[in-house]
């Protein structure tokens, strides 16, 4: 059975930096990438309909996570799907941070200064999927590219941790964190 792809490769309309896409992403943390329209009062984030203005790439990363952690292997069919395994690499991570004993607010202490942290792009030395990406063309591009990947780790982290402590503030989802030791394709940020 083949991985799940983005549903974002047909979209051509994505500034690509290097081999990866910034697409519009529904947040309030600053950065580069075009913001969506927020959710309406109605709208629940966890089921949110693939077809509404506010779906994006990091809604769909979440719900593909757990389907696609299972698989050691991905082919990767354009500049969606690098960003993809982007983020389900950082939910590896973040999961691995989240203990079963940590309440909702240490584990958001823990993902933020995760999501905060420096971290390596594409071309660095020190980027564990080199091989799969290609690095900015100059300067200017690796520090958008810096700013827009820092911008969706700190939107995937508000995310994660939402669905985490969707139950309780105080117990994490064990449904989730079972995936902790789960690596796709292998690799590790």
């Amino acid at each position: 059975m083949p991985a799940y792809h983005s549903s974002f490769l047909s979209d051509t309309d994505a500034r690509v930096i290097g081999n990866f896409a910034l697409f519009p992403l529904r947040t309030k943390t600053r950065g580069p990438a075009y913001v969506l329209p927020l959710l309406s009062p109605d709208d629940d984030e966890i089921t949110l309909d693939p077809e509404s203005e506010s779906y994006d790439i990091l809604d769909e990363t979440l719900l593909l996570f757990r389907a696609n952690t299972l698989f050691r292997n991905f082919e990767i069919k354009g500049p969606a799907d690098r960003v993809l395994i982007y983020g389900i690499l950082f939910i590896s991570e973040c999961l691995g941070k989240i203990k079963p004993t940590m309440t909702g607010r240490e584990a958001e202490k823990a993902l933020n200064n995760l999501a905060l942290e420096h971290f390596a792009l594409p071309g660095d030395p020190s980027f564990p999927l080199n091989a799969l990406f290609a690095p900015a063309r100059d300067r200017n591009e690796a520090e958008t590219l810096r700013q827009y990947i820092g911008q969706m780790r700190q939107e995937l982290a508000v995310r994660l941790l939402a669905r985490i402590y969707f139950d309780s503030a105080t117990v994490p989802s064990k449904w989730w964190l079972s995936f902790t030791k789960r690596k796709f394709m292998g690799k590790n940020l």
